[in-house]
């Protein structure tokens, strides 16, 4: 038997389930982030990247702090990540301009983060997010860019998708 060529459906379909995955999003969350994007002014590709990389579990990795998202969101989930001086264990929390990512004093107390110090000390972070290596600390500073996200999918595909 041969395999049929992919419908362009099909295609667009591929691209929402690779941007979920990569992020770790459901289908309801992914939906109502698409629907955020869309009621924002500007290209709503861009949008939707941008939700997504404001993500808290999604920034922690960013930051250096995890080694995968779903790490990330382990550690948020787990209460060893604060925002803004207070614990926050809501891994879907979007963070907003000059917000401040550190750890809370259980997580500082852990084994974890003496690994996570090590491994950060070599690393950057990008270009929209300040990381203070001694502190461990993180601060969000402008809205990311797309070119710098390096997304592995394509967002107008997913447009098209929600679109029909």
């Amino acid at each position: 038997m041969r395999r049929r060529k992919v419908s362009d459906r099909g295609l667009q379909l591929r691209e929402k389930q690779k941007a979920r995955a990569s992020y770790g999003v459901l289908e309801r969350q992914f939906r109502r982030y698409y629907e955020q994007a869309v009621r924002r002014t500007g290209i709503t590709g861009d949008n939707l990247l941008r939700i997504l990389e404001l993500r808290l579990d999604n920034v922690v990795y960013r930051l250096g702090f995890a080694e995968s998202r779903a790490q990330a969101r382990q550690l948020v989930r787990h209460g060893q990540i604060s925002l803004n001086g207070h614990k926050a264990d809501i891994p879907s929390h979007v963070v907003k301009l000059d917000d401040i990512i550190a750890w809370t004093a259980r997580g500082a107390k852990s084994e974890f983060f003496a690994v996570a110090k090590e491994q950060i000390k070599g690393r950057t972070a990008p270009s929209w997010l300040a990381l203070d290596a001694e502190q461990m600390t993180g601060r969000v500073l402008l809205a990311p860019v797309t070119e710098e996200i390096g997304a592995k999918f394509d967002p107008a595909t997913i447009v098209e998708f929600y679109s029909r």
